[in-house]
């Protein structure tokens, strides 16, 4: 299993979480293009390879609708990170 960590350590697997906070049940094509937008010169096997990354950790989930795979952001591993370590909200330092 791959640690959620070492998933967010990358900055092009940030972007794509980004890009699906935006916008759930989106396609490769779809990432790819907007990613190239911004400037990310990854191709499209190294985009489906972070997906892959971002799967076996749980960030995102995918599903086939017939010939397309569609990809949606999961906050569940971000909230356990949460938990783990909640934030002082008393306001000291």
């Amino acid at each position: 299993m791959v640690d959620v960590y070492r998933a967010l350590a990358d900055a092009t697997r940030r972007q794509i979480l980004d890009l699906l906070v935006g916008r759930d049940g989106v396609t490769l094509f779809e990432i790819c293009s907007r990613l190239a937008e911004s400037g990310t010169g990854s191709s499209r096997q190294a985009i489906s390879q972070h997906l892959g990354v971002l799967e076996e950790c749980g960030l995102i989930s995918t599903e086939r609708v017939g010939r397309t795979k569609l990809h949606w952001l999961n906050t569940a591993p971000l909230r356990e990170i949460t938990l783990r370590w909640p934030i002082d909200t008393r306001g000291t330092d």
